[in-house]
């Protein structure tokens, strides 16, 4: 379902005022815990395809740390007889920086700090595509662009994040397979690709796909740019926090006690009432493991 800002107003109870997000009428509660930044992805919000009703969202579930999913950026027009993924490149290689920049603002004024730029680079990507993916995540103010890639592309996005200065975090999955991006041998072949390819660990997938996230996170927490928190079972359920077999609270707790400053965001995938109300009890459930004692 897409909202318009209108009717995203009723989704939110009232609570938001309609119009530009410099009238919202409430700050986002500060969602760094105990030293650790709990963050969201903003593909929990995916229903929510206007940018702004996005960022209201994101705000009104208390979370003020963002990695930024390319689907609530990229606004393509097709034209008549064209090809999508032609119109894709051209849309990001021609938008003006500036456009991201003024993006960039509107989460700031909301009280969100973006983290991360999620693009899912392709083999197909042009180097000017490429290159234009990182000087973008710079205008969003982030130095890490996360994506769902191929284990095969490190080698070449080495090459353009060592020029960017930034990092590429791979994102996994459960399903093992051939250059896909699940085991800690497939993160290990990454790295090798050169200092500035890390890691986005997904710790739901990585528990679906059989791994204990933990001992890989010991090994590995200066590779590691992100985590997206889901709570999944072995067999592969997404569930609400808590409820899987996912040690969310042990991963939370570590960043903690060990002071690893990496952002840990939540992503929103089981079935649930509302995302904004989803988010809100991950949230919870996140403060509740990191204020224990």
């Amino acid at each position: 379902m897409t909202y318009t800002r209108r009717e995203f107003a009723g989704v939110l109870g009232g609570a938001l005022a309609v119009g530009p997000l410099a009238r919202v009428a409430f700050a986002a509660q500060a969602s760094k815990i105990a030293g650790v930044r709990i963050g969201t992805q903003s593909y929990s919000f995916r229903n929510i395809r206007d940018l702004d009703a996005a960022i209201a969202a994101i705000q009104a579930a208390g979370i003020s740390y963002c990695e930024l999913w390319s689907g609530h950026v990229e606004r393509v027009t097709v034209p008549e007889g064209g090809n999508r993924r032609e119109a894709t490149r051209r849309w990001r290689i021609d938008t003006p920086l500036a456009h991201f920049e003024e993006i960039r603002k509107k989460f700031a004024a909301a009280g969100v700090t973006l983290t991360s730029y999620d693009v899912p680079f392709r083999a197909d990507f042009t180097d000017e595509e490429m290159a234009r993916i990182f000087d973008i995540g710079k205008a969003f103010g982030v130095n890490v662009i996360t994506s769902s890639t191929q284990v095969s592309l490190a080698p070449r996005l080495q090459t353009f994040a060592a020029k960017a200065n930034m990092k590429v975090g791979f994102h996994n999955h459960g399903r093992i397979a051939a250059d896909e991006i699940a085991t800690p041998e497939d993160f290990a072949n990454i790295f090798k690709a050169g200092p500035n390819m890390a890691a986005t660990l997904d710790i739901g997938h990585f528990t679906a796909a059989g791994f204990d996230p933990r001992p890989f996170l010991d090994a590995n927490h200066d590779r590691i740019v992100g985590m997206h928190l889901k709570d999944r079972t072995k067999t592969g359920g997404n569930l609400p926090f808590g409820q899987g077999e996912t040690p969310i609270r042990d991963v939370l707790t570590r960043l903690r006690d060990r002071k690893w400053d990496i952002p840990a965001h939540i992503e929103y995938e089981y079935q649930g009432t509302d995302a904004v109300e989803e988010v809100k009890k991950s949230l919870a459930f996140c403060r509740q493991a990191l204020e224990a004692k």
